[in-house]
């Protein structure tokens, strides 16, 4: 990013040439808002598909010039870039930005330079894992509390379209990732959360110090409260290392007994001894764990974390209770899918590294792990070594099951895995009948793959879909034609 990314301001862009990096979610209202500042605009994208030209054909009409198949070279005259998550800071889109001096802004900054006087204040949230879950969490608990709120951002609605739109928000649960955190200088939230630190997407940001560095973005600036998990000590460190405004405070959330300043759990009560007159010696219940869904130890860590933030906004703890009792998780995160010959099938798909997986591992005692796909340079013998002692069994799937193996082989010797070599259609049908064949009553079939989806789906939906539909045909007793 250039130094020149603070001077520009969004008053300026009449006239300017500006270049979206990217469609999709993000990228057609960020060219949408800057046609409409009056803005001349270019959206390049690397892909050409069906998808890619619809959306080409909605912005064209709007005087939008969309070149497809087209994001290396910079288009000339470009005074400024948008760009969509995802796109590298080493791109040649970016590097040749850099050596022409133009800024570049994330979506999320030219959303919080968009937003008016009036604006409702950010509640953020990120870390790698847990993101998603946390931040419907925390609109259900705001919603208990009768305020009106979104989740938003990385979760899959446009911050643009919030910011812009006609609704009349009292405050926003804002999910953020590091590719976001890393384009958006200016935000400062009302307060801010770090969920965890694991390594996961160091092909991006080149290391993991860098990594740590942007999820440490989100605390910049908070006003009330900057919430870490006292389990993870590198999410503190990024609190000390934070600018924040005078008054904001550290809080943490532990799934121990809380010392002052720190959310919870006392004897399967969540306690609050962070907003409360005197947290030397007082502690408000908000909830019992078991109006957490599901109740597995992260997930209990990611209600914490929601409530420690509705609390820094002056929720009240029965709003805390509510909203965790109405809240339903997204599928493919530690579901439930179905009991079948007394053992239990559980779709964990979204769990797409070893942070994820281990977190889902720690919450059954005994397991046949269905594991494996693209393991985008993450190492397994740190999870294996945790997990091994709970493994019934293990079936392999994927690109990159073999280090998955490997590990398994070093640290695990006495399980029993099976290594299914088939990328098929079928493939996860028989990776389900193989962990059919390995469990026992009493035992969790769990899909937790510790890896991305892509060589064999399209996303971690559709693996998870996949999964689900096997259990339903080994539930009824059918046979996929291909058998």
């Amino acid at each position: 990013m250039t130094s020149d990314a603070a001077a520009l301001d969004v008053s300026d862009l009449a006239g300017r040439q500006v270049t979206v990096a990217g469609l999709g979610v993000s990228g057609v209202p960020a060219a949408r808002a800057l046609r409409g500042l009056g803005a001349s605009v270019t959206v390049v994208n690397g892909s050409d598909g069906e998808p890619q030209r619809a959306q080409a054909a909605e912005l064209e009409p709007l005087g939008i010039t969309v070149r497809l198949g087209d994001g290396e070279a910079l288009p000339e005259g470009t005074e400024l870039i948008v760009t969509t998550p995802g796109w590298k800071p080493t791109s040649p889109l970016f590097l040749a930005a850099a050596e022409a001096g133009v800024p570049i802004w994330g979506d999320v900054e030219l959303a919080w330079r968009l937003r008016g006087a009036d604006a409702p204040p950010w509640l953020a949230v990120t870390g790698t894992n847990g993101k998603t879950t946390t931040v419907r969490m925390l609109a259900a608990i705001l919603e208990a509390a009768g305020l009106r709120t979104a989740a938003v951002g990385n979760i899959g609605v446009s911050l643009l379209d919030i910011v812009l739109g006609d609704e009349p928000y009292d405050v926003l649960a804002v999910e953020l990732s590091s590719y976001q955190l890393h384009w958006a200088p200016s935000l400062r939230a009302h307060s801010g959360a770090v969920l965890n630190l694991a390594p996961d997407h160091l092909d991006w940001h080149g290391s993991m110090a860098a990594y740590a560095a942007d999820k440490g973005r989100i605390y910049e600036g908070n006003q009330v409260a900057c919430v870490y998990n006292v389990g993870d000590p590198a999410t503190e460190d990024l609190v000390r290392a934070a600018d924040v405004e005078e008054g904001c405070r550290a809080i943490g959330f532990t799934l121990g007994t809380p010392g002052p300043s720190q959310l919870g759990v006392v004897e399967d009560i969540l306690v609050d001894r962070a907003f409360v007159a005197n947290r030397e010696k007082q502690a408000q219940e908000l909830a019992e764990v078991s109006d957490v869904n599901p109740p597995a130890p992260h997930n209990i860590a990611n209600a914490l974390a929601a409530a420690a933030l509705a609390r820094a906004f002056g929720v009240p703890p029965r709003a805390v209770r509510d909203g965790l009792r109405a809240f339903r998780p997204d599928p493919h995160r530690v579901e439930h899918v179905a009991d079948v010959g007394g053992v239990a099938y559980v779709d964990d798909s979204k769990a797409t590294n070893t942070h994820a997986a281990e977190a889902s591992l720690g919450a059954y005692e005994h397991i046949v792990w269905i594991a494996g796909g693209l393991a985008k340079g993450a190492t397994f013998d740190e999870l294996v070594l945790t997990a091994a002692k709970r493994l019934r069994g293990v079936v392999l799937i994927g690109a990159d099951r073999a280090l998955i193996g490997e590990a398994l082989a070093r640290h695990a010797t006495d399980v029993p895995v099976v290594d299914l070599d088939r990328t098929d259609t079928g493939a996860m049908a028989a990776a389900v009948r193989e962990a059919a064949r390995l469990a026992r009553p009493g035992d969790t079939v769990l899909m937790a793959p510790a890896c991305a989806s892509m060589d064999m789906f399209t996303n971690y939906n559709k693996r998870g879909d996949a999964f689900a539909a096997a259990v339903h045909d080994l539930a009824s007793g059918r046979v996929p034609d291909d058998q």
